[in-house]
C-alpha cells in the first residue's frame, strides 16, 4: 500500500479551505493523509484547519507559494511518503482529481503528473484572455528549452513521485516564489518523466488568485521567462561538469 500525502499550501484562505478539506476527507482520506502548509496567513486559515483536526505546518510569516510547497516536500521526505499530491486551497481543484492523479502516478513511470484544465472536457473554470496569452508564451518557452510539451504550465494540481520530491527537497532545487514553468524545464532537463492528464477545475469560492489583475500577470511572465532562461543556462553548465 502506497503512502500518499495530499498537501495544500494556503495563504489567507479561511473563507475557502473548510469545504475543500471536507471534500478531500470524503473522497480520499481512506488512502491519503492531508497536510496544510499555512504560509503566514493573517486570517483564520490555521484555526479552521485545526478545528477540523487537520495537521498544519505554519510559517511565521509569508514566505511564498514555492516555500510552502518546499516545506511539504521536506515533510514528505522525512515521513517516508511514496507520493505527494498537491492542490490549491481555494476550491478550484475538484477532489475527483486526486484519485485520477494517484492512479496515473502509481501505475506508470511518471515522476510528475500535471492536472491540466486545457485537456479533455469538464472544467467550468473560465480563463481570461491575458491568462491564455501567458500560458501560450510559457508553453512555447518550455518546448523551446526542454523539448517537453505541456498545456497547463501554471497548474498547481500535481502528483509528485518520491524520486521527484526528494530532488525538490534538496537545497536550491526548488523555486521559492513562482515554481511553475521554470520547474518543469528543470525537471525535464534532469530526465524526470513529466506527463499531463485532464483535470476538472472550478472558479474560486472567494477572494482573488495570486495572478489576478492586469499588471501581476505581466510581471509574472517577465519573471518566469527570466527564470526559465536561468534554469536552462544553469542546467547546461551542470551537464558539462558531469
Amino acid at each position: 500500500m502506497h503512502k500518499v500525502l495530499v498537501c495544500i499550501p494556503a495563504y489567507n484562505e479561511g473563507e475557502n479551505i473548510s469545504p475543500v478539506l471536507d471534500e478531500i476527507r470524503m473522497a480520499a482520506s481512506h488512502y491519503c493523509d492531508i497536510l496544510v502548509i499555512d504560509d503566514g496567513s493573517q486570517d483564520n486559515t490555521r484555526e479552521v484547519c485545526k478545528g477540523k483536526g487537520i495537521p498544519v505546518i505554519s510559517h511565521i510569516y509569508n514566505l511564498g507559494y514555492g516555500a510552502a510547497l518546499k516545506t511539504a516536500y521536506e515533510y514528505a521526505a522525512e515521513h517516508d511518503y511514496d507520493f505527494v499530491i498537491q492542490m490549491d486551497a481555494d476550491g478550484q481543484h475538484d477532489v475527483i482529481n486526486i484519485e485520477r492523479i494517484y492512479q496515473e502516478i502509481s501505475s506508470t513511470d511518471a515522476d510528475i503528473v500535471i492536472g491540466s484544465r486545457f485537456l479533455g472536457e469538464g472544467s467550468d473554470l473560465k480563463t481570461s484572455f491575458l491568462k491564455k496569452i501567458a500560458v501560450g508564451i510559457l508553453d512555447y518557452m518550455i518546448k523551446l528549452t526542454s523539448k517537453v510539451v505541456v498545456t497547463d504550465p501554471t497548474s498547481g494540481l500535481q502528483g509528485i513521485s518520491r524520486k521527484a520530491f526528494l530532488f525538490y527537497a534538496r537545497f536550491n532545487h526548488f523555486s521559492l516564489d513562482y515554481p511553475d514553468a521554470n520547474m518543469i524545464v528543470q525537471m525535464a532537463l534532469n530526465k524526470f518523466n513529466i506527463t499531463e492528464i485532464p483535470a476538472i477545475m472550478h472558479p474560486r469560492h472567494a477572494g482573488k488568485g495570486m495572478h489576478s489583475g492586469i499588471f501581476k500577470p505581466i510581471r509574472y511572465i517577465l519573471l518566469m521567462t527570466l527564470s526559465i532562461l536561468i534554469v536552462r543556462i544553469r542546467e547546461a553548465k551542470h551537464a558539462k561538469g558531469r
